[in-house]
């Protein structure tokens, strides 16, 4: 049990610094873990959400210190985020367990996929900075992705952190910080609904002690390491964790029940094809910073250049 619950507590403490650093993946990887080890759907997505509340809270005030906050967008994407984590808690809550289980799955699947591809073949877009993002854009946005959230036990991240900087209108750092800090309302609803739906007796909430302690050390630093860590990596390192996980876990389910060989063959497939994404991350990640240096170099020497020519003589 005490082996478990350091488990939780350093599973918690590693997704909240993806999390916090990347805007995604503290709900994807903490319940894909709890799923794991046999954890009803249900009560792993509440488990998660009720640890949330305080891990969002300590990363938005860790974020605000950092000025990584654009609180317009936060309010125009967490009141419908709200909302839509309310009905997916109460909607997944209705679900049997065998039936929810692999549902989890797929969805959390999805978002590991979207989350590999996403960051190992596109990086973070850049472009449009500046520009206003509506709350017609917004609020749609936050509503499906609070939706998904609650049923998956994770997605306020993977769906709405990619949409906003494929937008390229805030900078990555505030996208990831209003995204962090707005998900406080998803998990307050969330945790609302799944207590209507399913109600306290079915939540360990030593567990959701363990996972909000190792959140909570972690926040601050990753509020700091946004700055500074490659976010392309880490998203490609990430989603291989979850495709992984619950790629295993889908073989073993009831739907499925793969024999143990074509497991294996599935799980070599996947780790060959993880490895090459990292390391093709790795690569475009080393390539952009050169570029970079040369743009930098380049536009040193026309500064001084332009310096010497408007010098009096």
């Amino acid at each position: 049990m005490v082996r478990s619950l350091i488990l939780l507590g350093l599973v918690g403490f590693a997704a909240q610094l993806v999390d916090g650093s990347l805007g995604m993946a503290y709900g994807v990887t903490s319940t894909t873990l709890l799923l794991a080890i046999g954890t009803n759907a249900a009560a792993a997505s509440a488990t998660v959400h009720l640890a949330e509340i305080g891990t969002t809270l300590a990363s938005g005030l860790s974020h605000w210190r950092f000025n990584n906050i654009d609180w317009k967008v936060v309010a125009k994407i967490g009141i419908p985020g709200a909302v839509g984590a309310f009905a997916g808690a109460t909607f997944l809550s209705s679900l049997s367990t065998e039936v929810a289980a692999p549902i989890m799955s797929i969805i959390l699947l999805s978002l590991g996929l979207y989350i590999l591809v996403r960051f190992t073949a596109f990086g973070l877009p850049r472009g449009n900075l500046g520009k206003p993002l509506r709350k017609r854009f917004l609020a749609p946005l936050g509503l499906v992705a609070g939706f998904v959230d609650s049923t998956g036990g994770g997605g306020w991240g993977p769906v709405g952190t990619p949409a906003i900087l494929a937008s390229g209108r805030i900078p990555p750092r505030k996208v990831i910080g209003s995204i962090d800090a707005s998900e406080f309302l998803v998990a307050i609803a969330a945790s609302i609904g799944f207590f209507i739906g399913i109600g306290s007796e079915n939540i360990n909430f030593a567990w959701v002690g363990v996972l909000l302690l190792g959140g909570v050390i972690a926040a601050p630093i990753a509020a700091w390491l946004v700055r500074h860590i490659p976010p392309r990596i880490l998203g490609s390192a990430v989603g291989g964790v979850i495709i992984i996980t619950n790629v295993r876990t889908l073989l073993r389910s009831d739907w499925i029940d793969a024999p143990g060989g074509v497991q294996a063959i599935f799980y070599i497939v996947i780790a060959v094809l993880w490895a090459a994404a990292i390391a093709y991350s790795v690569r475009e990640w080393r390539r952009d910073r050169e570029h970079e240096s040369v743009e930098a170099v380049e536009s040193e020497v026309k500064q001084r250049s332009e310096e010497e020519e408007t010098a009096p003589a």
